[in-house]
């Protein structure tokens, strides 16, 4: 059994609260931002907490920094910032507004493999 990283603990956070449409963007070498940007969706604000929320608590027990939670409140679009990896997660309406990947267009979209 291996350790999960990071992108493994985000994504799989996500999927576990039913995010919708689930992409990693790999940022490496376009961007200093973060290595991975994890890009999901919610269609209520409720859920779209909930996924943030529980990105930030999963990376937390086992053992990474949040070092930022922007938006929480408002719900529209929430920014789980854990260094490395950065998510975004968006209200459905927000997320079709601002695109972000087209925005960063040139980031390879990669697959997350998750063990059973």
């Amino acid at each position: 059994m291996t350790v999960p990283t990071l992108l493994e603990i985000a994504y799989k956070a996500a999927d576990d609260k039913r995010a919708e449409d689930i992409i990693v963007l790999n940022m490496q070498g376009v961007s200093l931002i973060a290595d991975y940007f994890v890009i999901c969706h919610a269609n209520s604000d409720r859920q779209v907490q909930a996924i943030a929320k529980e990105m930030a608590d999963q990376a937390g027990e086992a053992g990474y920094d949040v070092k930022r939670l922007e938006g929480y409140d408002a719900a529209r679009w929430v920014l789980v910032d854990m260094g490395d990896v950065v998510a975004h997660v968006f209200h459905k309406d927000e997320r079709q507004f601002y695109n972000l990947e087209r925005l960063w267009g040139d980031a390879p979209i990669i697959s997350v493999n998750l063990e059973a």
